[in-house]
């Protein structure tokens, strides 16, 4: 009865969420007595046996071209086959864009329990019960599984990355696949040096920056904190930001370490999508803002004032010239 974790990539490269998942899978495995291990669809650049550093003790290699680019029926089907080849009753995903799309269909496919958006290790005391978000974050609830086979999808930034020494023996798996049903005509590549979904900094801006004339204030401070970029609806709606860069409860839901808002009053659905952020800073010149509610730290002030004197005092803290 081990533990499958499947290993998220992109054009060759393990994503972040993976490394959580991958420790989460394996301290899930220590608590059932069991052992952790991988599942990597599609054309690796990167050192597969070094990925046993963070507990996995095997990982099975499936490197068919159709598996190259994402397509979650083709990678239901081809799970499914891992799945009953290594006799795995727990899989582990991250709850990212391609661990939402493929869960609820493995879920369907193998009649297994799932619990989407896990945020901590199951109590396993009396039964087998997952804890997760619900209500945008504003409370918990803890999900039974009493299915044979189980699924759990982690929320990232849930759960930290943990390494140890090991290296991981790579198995090459043979899997009965046929191409799928959807046709890739063309890739428009998101530019930015760092991905929203992965970023453990993130600092984003509202209406309260007036104009897209005045977002390099934003983009220093992201840069001097080696951060990523975002900014809120109105802002993305008025074209001012591209609508990747949307977070909240109708665009991206994100959970950095550090989330520093600056112009933004801090609507419900705002703060829907970024309350799981470890710490939250606001930046805003009004002091009856909502925001500064779910604020671990505020700064009351003119963000054209505050922002410039921030990032100088981070260039200055990290020698940056």
């Amino acid at each position: 009865m081990s533990v499958l974790i499947f290993i998220d990539q992109s054009e060759g490269h393990v994503k972040k969420a993976s490394l959580e998942a991958m420790s989460y899978g394996a301290k899930l495995a220590e608590l059932l007595g069991t052992s952790a291990e991988g599942l990597l669809l599609g054309s690796i650049k990167e050192d597969l046996p070094a990925l046993g550093r963070y507990g996995v003790k095997k990982i099975h290699h499936a490197g068919n071209e159709i598996l190259d680019h994402f397509d979650s029926q083709v990678f239901t089907r081809a799970i499914a086959q891992a799945v009953e080849n290594t006799g795995a009753k727990v899989i582990v995903f991250p709850n990212n864009v391609d661990g939402k799309s493929i869960a609820p269909r493995l879920s369907a496919r193998l009649k297994a329990g799932l619990v989407a958006g896990a945020i901590a290790l199951p109590n396993i005391s009396n039964g087998f019960v997952v804890r997760k978000n619900v209500f945008s974050g504003k409370a918990f609830a803890d999900v039974g599984l009493a299915t044979d086979i189980k699924i759990i999808s982690l929320n990232p930034n849930s759960f930290p990355v943990q390494t140890g020494g090991n290296k991981a023996e790579v198995v090459a798996i043979n899997l009965k696949l046929e191409a799928g049903r959807v046709k890739i005509t063309a890739v428009n590549k998101v530019k930015g040096e760092i991905p929203l979904s992965e970023a453990e900094i993130v600092v984003s801006g509202g209406r309260g920056l007036k104009g897209p004339e005045n977002w390099g204030i934003l983009e220093d401070l992201a840069k001097a904190l080696g951060a990523a970029t975002a900014c809120s609806r109105p802002v993305a709606d008025a074209n001012w930001r591209p609508h990747h860069e949307h977070v909240g409860q109708t665009g991206l839901a994100i959970a950095p370490n550090l989330y520093v808002a600056i112009g933004i009053s801090g609507a419900i659905q705002h703060l829907a999508g970024v309350n799981r952020s470890k710490v939250i800073v606001v930046i805003n010149k009004d002091p009856e803002a909502p925001f500064f509610k779910a604020a671990d730290y505020g700064i009351v002030g003119d963000a054209f004032e505050v922002v410039p004197k921030l990032t100088q005092e981070v260039k200055k803290l990290k020698g940056i010239t």
